[in-house]
């Protein structure tokens, strides 16, 4: 890649052509737990926190009437900043001259200005919308009065007892952070146990350890963790189609003449994938640039069968990666957690077997604050990583000529933004491709979130 194609993928702030690319779609600003005052108890008194987005720096804030407000941080009078505003139930005020915004970001006070002044009228803050799903908040970044329908994905459909949804900060770029979960190849080396234990229980909320579920089907008369197929099968068959939201994964790994393991995942353009994390549980994850050198990513998890146990599960999370910043306690400055003896026996990183959020962040982190692409060699398994980045510059590009951007951001597509159905399982060679679709199909005839019609005779 040339370094200025690197320097157009990367950049995400007011004005870059990425960043105006990357507002054509909602994006995710803060998760609901972050207002909860059971979990956040400073939120009981004060429901207002700053909060930075695609190189902005924002106020996030709920009202007395339940009203998200998401308004620029430095007050429009004379800069001064919001963050430390007085929060009066009805709107936030600036203490510097008690100016005073309400969640539209429009001015209802100017204290300090002579009786019968109108120029609280004539001074609004720039306001972005928000809305709540599936335990998140997303904001609309683009041009006022242009945000395209939500999508209808799984993780957004399902009802809220059978979604949970965590958050957690990379110091990186955003690209790097997402391009890890479109690399079918990596699961086989980068989170490899050299050892398996026991399947018995490990169900659908493993934690950390969820390579170790097993994947559905059979080899050889036992079912086998996910770990040992990535391990004992790393030479993957990768390929990919393109669908309404993206494109669609199927990384096939042969294992005898009559049977295959098959995985199929999708990217949903720009920064999201979907994978199976059990036979009845998915991972949604999206990787929303704070600016050009952090990013968060937000993972919905999605039972198939019973509600989710989100107090165990955050429980599981709280502890490696820790509120209200999200911050991981493992990063560069203790080399996260690295363990050479643990290289040499028990994984393949050596970074720990609880958390493999932190496999993943090595990979990332360590890459540098923003990975100079051109030096890279890339080989046939990062086919979709360069599909990706081509699919990428191409919409750059669009939107640079006035054009719009696809997927998601285009209105017309939204009916057909459902899904997207994913499978990790052991299937007959032959006959995979039906193999998996029946797969899929039997998860979603067994969910009880999803209204299942009978075809008329």
């Amino acid at each position: 890649m040339k370094a200025e194609q690197n320097e157009l993928l990367t950049r995400i702030g007011p004005g870059t052509p990425c960043g105006a690319l990357l507002r054509q779609y909602w994006q995710p600003v803060a998760l609901l737990d972050e207002f909860d005052p059971l979990l956040e108890p400073r939120m009981a008194e004060r429901p207002l926190k700053a909060v930075r987005l695609l190189g902005q720096d924002l106020v996030l804030f709920k009202d007395d009437q339940s009203r998200w407000g998401l308004i620029d941080r430095d007050c429009p009078h004379r800069g001064a900043d919001l963050a430390f505003g007085r929060h009066e139930g009805d709107g936030v005020r600036c203490p510097f001259h008690g100016w005073k915004f309400d969640a539209s970001g429009q001015c209802l006070e100017t204290p300090g200005e002579p009786v019968g002044s109108k120029l609280c009228e004539r001074v609004k803050q720039r306001s972005y919308p928000v809305m709540e799903q599936s335990g998140v908040l997303f904001a609309w970044m683009g041009e006022e009065g242009q945000a395209p329908p939500f999508p209808k994905f799984d993780c957004f459909a399902a009802p809220s007892s059978h979604v949970f949804a965590f958050k957690g900060m990379w110091q990186c770029n955003w690209l790097q952070a997402f391009e890890v979960g479109i690399d079918p190849s990596h699961t086989s080396f980068l989170h490899r146990f050299l050892n398996d234990e026991s399947l018995e229980g490990i169900g659908d909320n493993p934690g950390g350890k969820q390579f170790r579920s097993a994947s559905a089907g059979e080899f050889k008369g036992e079912r086998w963790p996910m770990t040992r197929i990535m391990r004992e099968f790393c030479q993957p068959e990768i390929s990919f189609e393109q669908k309404p939201w993206g494109f669609q994964l199927t990384t096939l790994r042969p294992m005898t003449e009559d049977l295959t393991h098959v995985r199929v995942t999708h990217e949903i353009f720009p920064q999201t994938f979907v994978i199976p994390l059990s036979e009845t549980l998915t991972i949604t994850q999206m990787h929303v640039p704070i600016d050009d050198t952090h990013t968060y990513w937000y993972s919905f998890f999605t039972s198939f069968a019973g509600p989710v146990d989100k107090q165990a599960m955050r429980n599981q999370r709280t502890q490696y990666i820790p509120p209200p910043m999200y911050i991981p306690k493992s990063g560069r400055h203790n080399d996260w957690g690295f363990n050479p003896q643990e290289q040499r026996e028990s994984t393949y990183l050596g970074m720990g077997e609880d958390d493999i959020n932190v496999h993943d962040q090595w990979a990332v982190e360590s890459m540098g604050a923003i990975q100079d692409r051109t030096r890279e060699h890339l080989g046939t398994t990062d086919k979709v990583i360069m599909a990706n980045r081509r699919l990428l510059l191409q919409a750059i590009a669009t939107v640079q000529a006035g054009g719009s951007a696809p997927f998601m951001a285009n209105p017309a597509e939204s009916a057909h933004q459902q899904g997207p159905d994913t499978v990790d399982g052991i299937a007959p060679a032959g006959t995979w491709g039906t193999w998996w679709k029946a797969q899929a199909q039997a998860k979603r005839d067994g969910a009880p979130w999803i209204q299942h019609h009978k075809v008329p005779a």
